[in-house]
């Protein structure tokens, strides 16, 4: 039934992947799919506030980020399994929406973290990814 996965992670959240990363290998090894791992750095927002960063800077972070993305695919995405990873700059909903498309994925698995009480148990980012998504989305809670 599916046959590519993405699983956006925020490498600085557990609670991004702590349950959303084992639904996603579950059910590629049901399917015989692979899971393809992203990670998004968030732009700065305004250009004004990225002139107070060093010229190199979002390199450098896109490089770390990237060394970190394949520590975490290692440990927990079997190599059996294990399609591409990513990390990327942008609006995160954004960049995983886009990187599902690139990616040829037919279903997307996240975890619905920070449930503050003005996301009503769905984070922004988790709910703009299940509206604008022309992939199937599996919210993990």
């Amino acid at each position: 039934m599916y046959k590519s996965i993405l699983l956006p992670v925020d490498l600085g959240h557990k609670a991004s992947w702590d349950k959303a990363a084992p639904a996603a290998v579950a059910l590629a090894k049901q399917y015989g799919a692979k899971v393809n791992v992203v990670t998004v750095i968030p732009d700065f927002g305004m250009p004004m506030v990225g002139s107070f960063f060093p010229a190199d800077f979002a390199e450098k972070a896109l490089e770390s980020t990237q060394a970190d993305l394949a520590k975490f695919v290692e440990k927990h995405i079997p190599s059996d399994v294990l399609g591409k990873s990513r990390a990327v700059h942008g609006t995160i909903y954004k960049r995983i929406l886009v990187n599902a498309d690139e990616m040829g994925c037919d279903l997307i698995v996240l975890g619905a973290h920070r449930p503050e009480k003005a996301d009503y148990l769905l984070g922004p980012n988790a709910a703009r990814v299940v509206r604008h998504a022309t992939q199937s989305v599996f919210v993990v809670r």
